[in-house]
């Protein structure tokens, strides 16, 4: 069994999941992203935010594939590319950090430790970048609000509380914590594949929600 990771680019867009291929809870304002619903062309505007960020910016996300089949995916971006952020109670993101906008795991591939490979990816890429942490809008009360990750799942993947509330704490995970998984990454990941792992409550992380 292979695994790889790559870039999210306008080439492999359409390997995401539906729905979160269509997806724009992140990407738009709520009034944005009302009318691209209305219009039928929240694909689009996908896409025109993947090739703005690309350009502007770098990566944006990582999908990784298991035999060539996408199993997962996880996007992330300064806050400033992100303007649904400021609409949760623990805004803003701190200045030092990129924010994690959503993740998932196809469910036939979950259990296998690939959450975490995806979020030792992100760290490394941030940590090349300069930047110092990874934050994330949890969901404390498992909602249903399937853009925002469950706040269960970032604490197991290393995530710490930096701003409580009832149900969208803000979350934080520090590059120097993940540097540290690399010293002896390969033996870590190959013990986590197959045994118990966060993945289990990951669910249906990408479909258009409201967190208000």
């Amino acid at each position: 069994m292979s695994r790889r990771i790559a870039n999210i680019t306008l080439d492999n867009i359409d390997d995401l999941p539906l729905p979160c291929r269509r997806c724009v809870f992140w990407e738009l304002d709520p009034v944005a992203r009302s009318r691209a619903e209305e219009s039928g062309a929240t694909d689009l505007e996908k896409e025109a935010w993947v090739s703005s960020a690309l350009l502007e910016w770098g990566s944006c996300g990582k999908i990784i594939y298991v035999d060539d089949v996408p199993a997962g995916f996880v996007m992330f971006a300064p806050p400033a590319y992100v303007p649904r952020s400021a609409a949760f109670p623990t805004s803003p993101v701190s200045p030092d950090a990129v924010l994690l906008m959503t993740a998932l795991i196809v469910d036939e591939f979950k259990g296998q430790g690939l959450g975490r490979i995806l979020t030792q990816a992100v760290t490394k890429e941030i940590l090349r970048r300069g930047f110092r942490a990874v934050e994330a809008f949890g969901d404390l009360q498992d909602s249903g609000t399937r853009c925002v990750v469950p706040a269960e799942y970032l604490l197991a993947v290393g995530f710490k509380t930096v701003r409580p509330h009832h149900r969208w704490p803000r979350l934080r995970l520090e590059v120097k914590n993940a540097v540290s998984w690399r010293e002896d990454v390969e033996v870590a990941l190959e013990r986590l594949l197959g045994s118990m792992t966060p993945e289990g409550v990951l669910r249906k992380v990408g479909q258009a929600g409201n967190p208000a």
